[in-house]
């Protein structure tokens, strides 16, 4: 049994994955609309899953990543990619439902404030805020990765960030 998820796989399927796509024209292996829960995906199931670029366009964050935790096995790898919303490309996309900080998805966490909003709780492994490459943002990158709540309050918008790369860890 394939214990790999690639949600959202558009025309970029991953061998040995299960792949999950809207579109009926991509050759997915599963056709589903993410925004209808349940997903028709066993429970524990997988020890690694991708989001990429897929989670922005869900009205329902908090219910998608709720989803994700349920088929996750217990200290699955998620890897999942964002736009900043400090990003041009998160607001030129008519079908971006949100756009992302560093800090989103700490509301997965245990002991956050808010965490109160769902029970599916996820520990941060990596998360890394990423841009454009040119020479100017090699400089940016380091210091706002060294740094991101300084970034994100006050230079986001004189430096903008491109998107968000995280991986996270199911904790169940």
């Amino acid at each position: 049994m394939r214990d790999v998820l690639n949600l959202g796989c558009g025309r970029k399927p991953r061998d040995g994955a299960v792949n999950v796509d809207i579109s009926p024209l991509v050759g997915a292996d599963v056709v589903h609309d993410l925004a209808r829960r349940p997903w028709p995906l066993a429970s524990d199931s997988f020890r690694e899953v991708y989001a990429f670029d897929v989670i922005e366009h869900l009205d329902d964050v908090v219910g998608a990543m709720e989803e994700l935790h349920r088929v996750c096995r217990a200290g699955a790898s998620v890897h999942i990619t964002v736009p900043h919303f400090s990003s041009a490309n998160a607001f030129t996309d008519p079908t971006h439902r949100h756009q992302f900080s560093y800090f989103t998805f700490d509301y997965f966490g245990t002991g956050h404030d808010l965490s109160f909003y769902s029970a599916a709780r996820f520990a941060r492994r990596s998360a890394q805020i990423v841009f454009y490459p040119t020479v100017l943002n090699k400089a940016v990158h380091r210091l706002a990765n060294r740094s991101p709540q300084k970034y994100e309050q006050r230079w986001a918008w004189a430096f903008p960030a491109w998107f968000l790369a995280f991986e996270l860890e199911a904790l169940k």
